[in-house]
């Protein structure tokens, strides 16, 4: 679900799945803005235009689920 996403007013819950290190500085730095510190963690968020244009710039290093 993390490719191709599109704004809703869905909660998402989002995973870091992959390191940033080696990766462009604009995807380290959207990783920060998308609240996420190191592997593991998660945030929620709602799927608004800003974060689903953030996690389109980076669907390699995230995983996305719908939040329960």
């Amino acid at each position: 679900m993390a490719k191709n996403l599109i704004p809703s007013d869905l909660q998402l819950e989002i995973t870091q799945i992959k390191s940033a290190i080696g990766g462009k500085q604009n995807q380290r730095d959207t990783l920060r803005s998308l609240g996420l510190k190191r592997i593991g963690h998660t945030v929620v968020r709602t799927a608004d235009a800003v974060t689903v244009g953030m996690l389109n710039t980076v669907p390699h290093l995230v995983k996305v689920e719908e939040a329960k």
